[in-house]
């Protein structure tokens, strides 16, 4: 089992910059992607970047892409999303994701562990 922690969230003005921390406990040393999701009022999930241990393969999306920049610090089992340039749109609960096998991908079906999510709000 792999259990995950989000914090970094909060209110911040268009143009602002957050940074989103997950920090990953029980088996983390097997978490081989790790990724971030989003999910605004209304709507479905949505992916927003993942990262694979090693960090040797990334993925964005098209909507967070030159914005937002995810990383790992593997001794520290933490996954973390710097987010740029904030516009009101980005508006969401932020979750953390993980699974323990496989490289990136963007379904959110195909990853088992989830943290809690965190409240990340743009104003304009």
């Amino acid at each position: 089992q792999v259990q995950l922690v989000e914090s970094g969230g909060g209110l911040v003005q268009a143009g602002g910059s957050l940074r989103l921390s997950c920090a990953a406990s029980g088996r983390a040393f097997s978490t081989s992607v790790m990724g971030w999701f989003r999910q605004a009022p209304g709507k479905e999930r949505e992916f927003v970047a993942a990262s694979t241990r090693s960090g040797g393969n990334i993925d964005y999306a098209d909507s967070v892409q030159g914005r937002f920049t995810i990383s790992r610090d593997n001794a520290k089992n933490t996954v973390y999303l710097q987010m740029n340039s904030l516009k009101p749109e980005d508006t969401a609960v932020y979750y953390c994701a993980a699974d323990t096998s496989g490289s990136v991908r963007r379904p959110y079906t195909q990853y088992r562990y989830w943290g809690q999510g965190t409240q990340v709000t743009v104003s304009s």
